[in-house]
């Protein structure tokens, strides 16, 4: 990306920033390095029906005891945490949000879950389990760009978190999807509804709003790729963006905190002309972290035209992949169990991007994929320890 953003901000990672407005109390806390991301290998494969009928048996004691079944407790449990997470947790500035994109794992046993469970029960009720996770702060919910919501579908996700946990949430694609695509993702006619702003009020915000409430962290316009002939109009996009965006009713009196954001999928976005219309509506720039961008460090100069204010970023896809590679991904990744492409050094920009974030005072609403590196809560957790203790993991 070979732009120059005027008036561009050299102090984001924090070496000029002003003192930050005193955040809450928090417990210091001793991380054990070698603690984070533990699995523990004997977690019973329980069953999928969430009825809780599935037996462990018992560690320890006399042969009785270690006889005797327990019974796991019905539902979906989450896996306790270990004492390493918990530290990690209470050393994380309450301003940062971390969360994974979606939820419904099976392959997440032991990590997230007690018991093995199926994908549609957890879809359904593995968000409150979800949500006990010390360090899952949010998460983002990625089935609406599918398909519209309701504001009782909304309500329903609400009730199972706690009040302090954030929602980022993508638009019905729509709204952001300049074709209408066949099954094969292939653009079959222009989409006469793209960047309308009656439908992004009322198939988008205003369900969200309601449903959601004071617990939406970031209501993300994910921006599909452009036709060719849209990408040598450039300017006419970002006058339908700018229109969509100004006419968006204001978060502030539902969700004190909370953002209107843009992620693109094209480069071409990424212009000071785009900064100047995510800044005359008060929206974000949403950070993608996915091959079809630059990477991670050639997007810091947007980042600081943008600053100061909120971070709101997405880790979709590791880069080894290419810029289409969701299925091979899907294929190498399997259950999402493990860490098995790492790449720390996105890791290490991103903490400091968000360290200098919630040293300044603002919200960092941060979400990752599966494909990011292999596991989300596993990458998760590496990413809260870089934050805390940059360089010892």
């Amino acid at each position: 990306m070979q732009q120059e953003f005027p008036g561009q901000q050299d102090d984001l990672f924090g070496e000029l920033l002003p003192p930050a407005p005193a955040a809450p109390a928090q417990r210091t806390a001793r991380v054990d390095v070698d603690k984070i991301g533990h699995v523990d290998a004997d977690e019973d494969a329980g069953d999928d029906s969430g009825n809780g009928d599935g037996d462990v048996d018992g560690k320890g004691g006399d042969k009785l005891a270690a006889a005797a079944p327990k019974r796991r407790r019905a539902g979906i449990q989450p896996q306790p945490p270990d004492d390493a997470q918990v530290a990690l947790a209470a050393a994380l500035s309450p301003r940062i949000r971390l969360g994974t994109s979606s939820w419904s794992y099976p392959g997440w046993q032991g990590i997230v879950w007690e018991g093995r469970h199926g994908e549609s029960n957890l879809s359904r009720n593995g968000l409150t389990a979800y949500a006990q996770q010390p360090l899952h702060r949010a998460v983002s919910i990625d089935r609406g760009f599918y398909q519209s919501l309701t504001a009782s579908q909304y309500e329903r996700y609400a009730q199972q978190v706690p009040e302090d946990f954030r929602f980022t949430v993508k638009a019905p694609s729509v709204i952001t999807d300049a074709q209408v695509r066949a099954e094969d993702g292939r653009g079959r006619q222009a989409n006469t509804a793209f960047l309308d702003p009656r439908l992004a009020v009322q198939e988008f915000l205003a369900p969200a709003m309601e449903g959601l409430g004071a617990r939406i962290g970031a209501l993300v316009f994910q921006l599909s790729p452009l036709p060719l002939a849209m990408l040598g109009r450039m300017p006419e996009q970002l006058d339908r963006l700018h229109a969509m965006l100004a006419a968006l009713p204001s978060l502030r009196d539902v969700a004190p905190g909370a953002v209107v954001a843009v992620e693109v999928r094209d480069p071409e976005w990424l212009t000071p002309d785009f900064v100047a219309v995510l800044k005359d509506c008060g929206a974000r720039y949403c950070l993608g972290l996915h091959p079809k961008l630059p990477p991670l460090q050639e997007q810091l100069p947007l980042l600081r035209a943008m600053w100061p204010g909120p971070l709101v970023c997405r880790w979709n896809l590791h880069r080894i992949h290419g810029p289409f590679g969701y299925e091979d991904a899907e294929k190498k990744y399997g259950e999402y169990a493990e860490l098995m492409d790492p790449d720390p050094e996105t890791r290490a920009v991103l903490a400091k991007v968000i360290r200098a974030t919630a040293e300044a005072g603002h919200p960092a609403y941060v979400t990752i994929s599966n494909h990011a590196e292999g596991s989300a809560p596993l990458t998760l957790r590496a990413l809260a320890q870089e934050i805390v203790a940059p360089g010892e993991a």
